[in-house]
């Protein structure tokens, strides 16, 4: 049984516009939350599995694209549409639209352009800050911006217009201007040089003195590295002065130091998620409330930028409340992160009043306008000592195209700099980064984050290094291995466990791996063989991650999740049935995932950013028992299992301990002042019986039944928040005090609502530890054999293994999709994947799948990928983000055994069959 609800449920409010989430009351049709819930109305709940396997098999609507105006109680039956208009040229002044091409029974009803938004008065979410549409007189800020918005009345209509202005010119251009031009989007500098002894304190790292910016910059918008002799910027200074001795160092090696210099880029690339961006809305004038369906990996987000786009609009277009309900996401990969579209689909609806509007891309329009991987350009420079193989300085500079708007972009770089050194331990580093503006498709959020692009250079440049000095790659790796409590190149160690060494271990141990020079020598004629390897370390979290969950129990013994994380192909919702069961014994009925409308009793509040708050201001703040840095966070950084399930677990473990604990006393017959009362850690599951030695097995159904005539703690409701630790708090539970990794909790007794507890004592994570940059990290290791055809250079994976460590695997099979699934992308992104970045790229309107290649069967060892999954170190190790880490090695491992094949190291992405074939001519 569900817990009961208020009829709204309002969670936040911005604007003064109320963000809330409707309780639909349809008598014939589920309301969406019925529909949404799993394993669904009827579904008995899987003993193993999917939670949600049985809805997709079966084609339950549960994504954004599956939903027209029909399926949505209360709504108008019919559904309109909406069409985005995007401009194809980013040199040229824009001068309007010329649609007399159209055919009548093809023309929109209305359309909507950057005058009648400026008309309106909507103000833009600064993390989107540019033209929502190019303004007529304008040259577009970028390939693929909006111009126009068409809606119309009926679905023929708007497939006529959408085919015909594919392959018709529909936009009116002037005279040429060039390319718009931008600041960049984010510059930074990350120097270490550790102490004398590993024991020892750093010389300078960005954990004591900060992160550093350049003052300065030419006219381009790059940086100027080199610090100048001027007053200002004297933290800087001090940084870069260390930085450039590295590079001095790096310039004039000694006789017993190999220094190889090189540049390595790689290309733009679509995420290529499965259901194209899609939504629904409805704006009811007479109400005043918009009521929108989408698919975002950012619900909380993606509603607060609703509320301020609107915020300020004219009266006919200001709701008063929008009820935002959010699905599963057919694939996300980061790129549902933070996207606009959520923006444009509440346009459509307001300019469209009283209409149910649907704005659906297809995969043309996914191309031009959806978010992509970054291009980078990066120069790399290594030091290894010959005599001991250990690496002695690393210096880098990356260049990224950030395309059109900022986005992420300034985020992506900081991550990929931070990770330019991989798993491995270099006492001196110096790595520049800068995200530049281009008139390119925005690039933002993608698997991988800039480390995929910066460890590839990385593991392509250490097997080389391995071939001068030479040494076995695998132990030149195995040298230089991060340890635990090593120190990361920001001056911090992880802190979670470090597993390099058995990793590599592990590769050199492989069949593959060993066997690799026999299987050379064996080669059939015209065929080469050649074996690469491949490590990475990859950080999961962002450093304000939270993680919103509720546990309630039925007097049957039927279990309840709600929570605000995201399901896109991840299997969250499974990962909280298995995580939860793991502390009360029995796998949820019902579990409910993309919620953040469900925890109003915890009333929380936020203010100020979490990334720039002073500990003065944070602790002013947390005086305020209601207080949080951040209420919701996006499922992203590869934190579904060890943030999205977190509140969930700690509530599962006050629900036990405060409710069905002592509601198995009871039955027991064991009082209060029995030393056996305190002794709840010794009891387990097995199964859904709970077991406690010299006691009676109690089936969880009895002992639910006793908690709920005893009137005890039939559910919970946390927040928790991390900042690469997670906050603490104390709370004051029926006269005992309950110490926890949250931050806000409410219980439920028996049929009744939550209730709020005040926190007693809470701690956050101090703000200082915005420096770390990353204190979670996963790791993982590829080996390939690979045969390439001389006469053609197409090449075939023959065999591949990877191992890697995520902690508690939640659901090993999900594990294991997600492994054979970044293999995949990684094969994609190595081989076949690429996107011209400017006229020939996406932008121009013109690409789908017949010239976008992404990786096939026939381009995957399907029977021949193995994947090893090392078991936790602990029973009580946590779980791990581990799906950007298994696709990471993948590439430089491809790369390094294209090498081992030819002799040749290319230095780009993709390598093509016509590459390949060039080098062996």
């Amino acid at each position: 049984m569900l817990p009961s609800r208020r009829e709204f449920m309002k969670w936040s409010a911005a604007g003064g516009i109320a963000l809330s989430l409707s309780r639909f009351a349809g008598a014939q049709t589920p309301s969406f939350l019925d529909r949404e819930t799993l394993p669904g109305q009827g579904v008995a709940h899987p003993s193993a599995g999917r939670v949600d396997g049985v809805a997709k098999v079966t084609g339950a609507k549960l994504y954004a694209s599956d939903f027209r105006a029909v399926d949505l109680p209360g709504w108008p039956s019919d559904t309109h549409h909406a069409l985005l208009l995007r401009a194809p040229d980013a040199t040229h002044v824009y001068e309007g639209l010329a649609l007399d091409g159209l055919a009548a029974d093809a023309r929109p009803q209305v359309v909507v352009t950057a005058e009648e938004v400026a008309r309106i008065g909507v103000r833009v979410p600064a993390f989107y800050e540019g033209d929502l549409f190019c303004p007529i007189g304008k040259t577009p800020l970028y390939l693929g911006q909006p111009v126009a918005l068409l809606l119309f009345a009926t679905f023929d209509a708007y497939d006529r217009a959408r085919v015909f202005l594919r392959d018709n010119a529909h936009l009116r251009f002037g005279a040429e201007t060039g390319p718009v031009a931008g600041g960049n989007y984010g510059a930074f500098r990350f120097t270490r040089v550790a102490g004398a002894s590993p024991e020892a304190p750093d010389v300078y790292s960005p954990i004591q003195e900060g992160w550093i910016r350049p003052g300065f910059f030419e006219g381009s918008g790059r940086p100027v590295w080199e610090p100048l002799p001027v007053a200002e910027g004297g933290d800087y200074v001090k940084g870069a002065r260390f930085g450039e001795q590295i590079r001095a160092e790096l310039d004039k090696p000694g006789a017993g130091t190999l220094v190889l210099d090189r540049r390595f880029e790689t290309q733009s690339i679509d995420p290529m998620f499965l259901e194209p961006e899609t939504g629904l809305a409805w704006y009811e004038p007479g109400a005043k409330k918009l009521e929108i369906l989408l698919g975002v990996q950012s619900p909380f987000e993606a509603a607060e930028a609703l509320a301020h786009l609107l915020g300020e609009a004219a009266a006919d277009f200001r709701p008063a409340r929008i009820d935002a309900q959010f699905c599963y996401v057919g694939g996300g990969f980061g790129g549902r992160d933070h996207t606009p579209f959520p923006l444009y689909m509440a346009l459509a609806a307001l300019f469209f009043p009283g209409k149910p509007v649907r704005l659906a891309h297809d995969r043309f329009q996914q191309f031009q306008g959806g978010i992509k991987r970054h291009a980078f350009k990066m120069r790399s420079r290594i030091g290894i000592d010959r005599a001991s193989g250990l690496m002695t300085a690393f210096a880098a500079d990356h260049e990224l195209d950030g395309g059109g708007l900022a986005n992420y972009s300034p985020s992506v770089a900081v991550v990929g700099a931070t990770a330019a050194i991989g798993m491995y331990d270099v006492p001196k580093v110096d790595v520049t980064t800068v995200a530049l503006h281009s008139r390119g498709v925005t690039a933002g959020s993608m698997r991988g984050y800039g480390t995929l692009q910066t460890m590839t250079a990385l593991e392509v440049l250490v097997d080389e290094a391995a071939a001068a000095l030479p040494i076995d790659p695998i132990e030149l790796r195995r040298r230089n291995a991060l340890k635990v409590g090593g120190r990361t190149m920001t001056g911090n160690p992880y802190s979670v466990s470090v597993r390099a060494p058995e990793i590599l271990d592990k590769l050199d141990a492989h069949a593959i791996w060993r066997d690799r020079a026999a299987q050379k020598a064996r080669a059939r004629p015209g065929v080469l063989v050649g074996t690469g390897v491949a490590c990475a370390s990859k950080d999961y979290g962002t450093g304000a991650d939270c993680s919103l969950g509720s546990v309630s129990i039925d007097a049957e013994g039927r279990i309840a999740i709600h929570s605000d994380a995201v399901e896109m192909g991840n299997g969250i919702g499974t990962a909280l049935a298995n995580r939860v069961a793991g502390h009360l014994g029995g796998r949820a009925d019902a579990v409910t995932v993309a919620q953040v409308d469900v925890f109003d009793e915890l009333e929380l509040i936020k203010s100020g950013d979490p990334y720039s708050i002073t500990q003065e201001e944070q602790d002013k703040a947390a005086a305020n028992p209601r207080w949080v840095p951040e209420i919701s966070s996006a499922t992203s950084a590869s934190i579904g299992a060890h943030v999205g399930t977190h509140a969930a677990a700690e509530a599962a473990r006050v629900l036990f301990r405060f409710g069905l604990w002592p509601a198995a006393l009871a039955i027991w017959g064991i009082a209060a002042h029995d030393p056996r009362a305190k002794q709840h850690a010794e009891a387990y599951w097995q199964g859904e019986t709970l077991v406690m030695s010299g006691l009676s097995p109690l089936p969880l159904k009895a002992i639910a039944a006793k908690l709920h005539a005893m009137g005890g703690v039939t559910g919970a409701m946390a927040h928790a928040f991390s900042r690469w630790a997670w906050a603490q708090a104390t709370f004051d539970i029926g006269g005992d005090e309950w110490t926890a990794d949250i931050d806000a909790l409410a219980l439920r007794r028996g049929a009744g609502g939550f209730e709020r507890l005040d926190r007693r004592a809470v701690a956050f994570p101090p703000a200082d530890y915005n420096r770390i940059g990353t204190s979670f990290s996963s790791m993982c290791g590829t080996v390939v054999r690979i045969e390439i055809e001389r006469a053609t250079g197409k090449l075939t994976i023959a065999k591949a293994y990877s191992v890697l460590e995520c902690g508690q695997a939640l659901v090993p099979e999900i594990v294991l999709g997600q492994s054979q699934g970044g293999f995949a992308m990684g094969v994609g992104y190595a081989l076949l994947e690429n996107l011209p970045l400017y006229e020939d790229g996406p932008g121009n309107g013109q690409w789908n799948l017949g010239r976008y290649v992404v990786a096939r069967a026939s381009d995957l060892p399907l029977h021949d990928l193995e994947v090893e999954i090392l078991p936790p170190l602990s029973p009580r190790e946590p779980p791990k983000g581990m799906a950007e880490v298994v696709m990471i090695p993948v590439v430089p491992a491809l790369i390094n055994a294209i090498c081992d094949a030819t002799g040749h190291r290319f230095q780009s992405l993709p390598v093509t069959p016509e590459m390949i074939k060039g080098v062996l001519a």
